[in-house]
């Protein structure tokens, strides 16, 4: 219920709310703060980012605010990904009391675009800001908004609306990526083919000080579960499971894995019920060891993405743990690890920079993500170079250029300005040149696990692998096979690429082999077809999406028993999967 100082709209429920995330394009430099080398697209922005035709192109929904719907009586759309005349077209054409925007503190320049626009075309309408940027200091004289939520909105927009806050929360039914493709070949977009999103936490209690999520939800010790126990969580996958026809979770949450005693009856529900999931997590090195490899293949861990800071940064998450150990246990295996480390720490300097790359990519994960160390509004780190004077102005470097894949916001004390980048682009282009395709990479790594746990005794693992590696048998045994000859003058990954094929081949047999090279030579068309397109300057970007919940539906159906009945049962709406299945 409302909490002491929490405002109340005067509405409550009956309130017409919209959400929208920050307007497109994003991949091509503008007046307000996109950029072209900070697309919306994780893969291709942080961790594919040097791999052209081989790099990973997917999107990825704005789930906080689709959490936010999923758990509000009032009628609610949702716009995502937005054009700037759509997201006008919508404010002036429809009545909105309350108007929501998510964004991260490059986008300032669009929320204050979109906030001018609101009072423009919906004066009447309260304005209300979230997500990263919150965390923008001075943010309420930049943009016109009535309200600035910092942390989780969630609660907040129930106790506005004048809902109870204590109520379970209702997770949404949605897909965790659309329109991925690699190698110019579109990845599908069938149901089930693509594994859930899956929201258990937010915040993160390690608190390393570079974390903005970790700032935004209290920092060092705080976090927020939205499933407190295995089983609370157990009944929110099996329905999702129901609903999307999915046997895999990609787990949105910063250290899954740190709430072990959640996590571990989780297993017991997996085992009992004969769950064959497979489960993608964030994890710290240290956590993930706190558990056997015997747990984390049971629990169903397919992929992990693990900090990997250096040798001789002072994070607790890594300190005391063999970190190539690790990664080489978990992949041989077959769990896919994601790598990341950052390029610019205290200790950094022109002279050590080399062992610094050279001991990221000596990991040889399947992914890697490279970062430069930068202050966020609201971490530690920010506030350290805040109090010591280093920032630059943002008439120097404005916040839509402090995305991490371009320059340093601030004086670095060893790194001489504009050789940052020189650095980062080095760290990409040495690891795609030594380890090859993460596509590659990612297939011996299936390999590995099919080798270990293919005729595994007990059902359910056997279940999970055998699903999990299917592709092996055609689409990236010929994904291979077009490798193998894209890298006929580069004898390292010729090589690579030789031996996994006939690793294949020994592993499924004669007609894997037959149909192979009829595959192979569709990839390799296509291959040559995203490297003409890419070099010519193409840009991928997101659909939009305009999505209501029930309450919105019913009003705009008009009749009133309905909308009585559907405002007070708010789940119906939650029975139909999130429009994430297009491209």
């Amino acid at each position: 219920m409302p909490e002491k100082n929490q405002p109340v709209h005067p509405l409550g429920s009956r309130a017409r709310v919209l959400l929208a995330s920050v307007f497109g394009p994003y991949a091509r430099d503008d007046e307000y703060g996109s950029r072209r080398i900070n697309p919306m697209e994780l893969y291709q922005n942080q961790v594919t980012r040097v791999q052209g035709g081989f790099s990973l192109r997917m999107f990825h929904r704005s789930f906080g605010l689709m959490m936010i719907q999923s758990n509000i009586e009032a009628p609610c759309t949702l716009l995502d990904f937005p054009t700037l005349e759509g997201f006008t077209k919508e404010i002036r054409e429809h009545r909105y009391d309350i108007i929501g925007i998510s964004g991260i503190v490059p986008n300032i320049g669009k929320v204050r675009k979109m906030c001018e626009l609101i009072r423009s075309h919906r004066p009447d309408a309260v304005i209300v800001i979230g997500g990263h940027i919150s965390n923008k200091e001075g943010l309420d004289r930049i943009v016109d908004a009535d309200h600035i939520i910092r942390g989780e909105g969630i609660r907040w927009f129930q106790r506005y609306l004048g809902q109870d806050d204590r109520v379970p929360i209702i997770h949404p039914l949605a897909i965790s990526g659309f329109g991925g493709r690699t190698m110019g070949i579109d990845l599908g977009n069938r149901p089930g083919g693509t594994a859930a999103i899956l929201i258990p936490s937010v915040g993160c209690p390690m608190g390393c000080n570079f974390c903005s999520t970790s700032a935004l939800f209290g920092g060092k010790g705080k976090f927020i579960n939205f499933y407190e126990t295995g089983d609370e969580l157990f009944a929110a996958m099996c329905r999702m499971e129901e609903k999307l026809n999915v046997k895999s979770f990609f787990t949105l949450d910063e250290n899954f894995l740190l709430h072990k005693k959640r996590a571990l009856r989780l297993l017991e529900l997996m085992e009992e019920g004969g769950k064959s999931w497979a489960i993608y997590v964030f994890s710290s090195a240290r956590v993930l060891n706190s558990y056997t490899i015997d747990q984390l293949v049971r629990l169903g861990i397919g992929w992990v993405w693990m900090g990997l800071e250096g040798e001789e940064s002072a994070y607790d998450k890594i300190e005391g743990v063999d970190t190539r150990a690790l990664v080489d246990l978990l992949q041989s295996h077959g769990i896919r690890v994601l790598g990341s480390t950052i390029i610019g720490l205290e200790g950094h300097r022109p002279e050590n920079m080399d062992a610094v790359i050279d001991y990221a990519i000596g990991h040889e994960t399947v992914f890697h993500q490279f970062m430069l160390y930068t202050p966020i509004p609201g971490t530690p780190l920010y506030e350290k170079h805040r109090q010591d004077g280093s920032l630059l102005p943002e008439a120097e470097f404005p916040a839509a250029d402090a995305h991490g894949q371009y320059r340093f916001n601030y004086r670095h004390p060893h790194i001489p300005a504009g050789r940052e980048e020189e650095y980062l682009l080095e760290a990409f282009n040495r690891d795609f040149a030594v380890n090859g395709p993460s596509l590659l990479r990612m297939i011996r790594v299936l390999l590995n696990g099919w080798q270990r746990y293919g005729n595994d005794p007990r059902p359910r693992i056997r279940r999970r692998v055998a699903w999990e590696v299917f592709p092996l048998r055609s689409t990236y045994a010929g994904a291979v096979w077009a490798m193998k000859k894209w890298y006929r003058d580069d004898p390292r990954q010729k090589e690579k690429a030789t031996r996994l094929l006939e690793d294949l081949y020994r592993a499924f047999g004669w007609m894997t082999r037959l149909a192979t090279p009829l595959i192979g030579r569709f990839a390799w068309i296509a291959l040559k077809r995203e490297e003409a397109r890419l070099a010519a300057g193409w840009s991928y970007e997101p659909r939009s999406f305009h999505e209501k919940n029930a309450a919105a539906e019913a009003l705009l159906k008009g009749d009133p028993a309905r909308r009585k009945a559907e405002v007070r049962t708010p789940g119906l709406a939650l029975d139909r999967p999130a429009e994430t299945f297009g491209k």
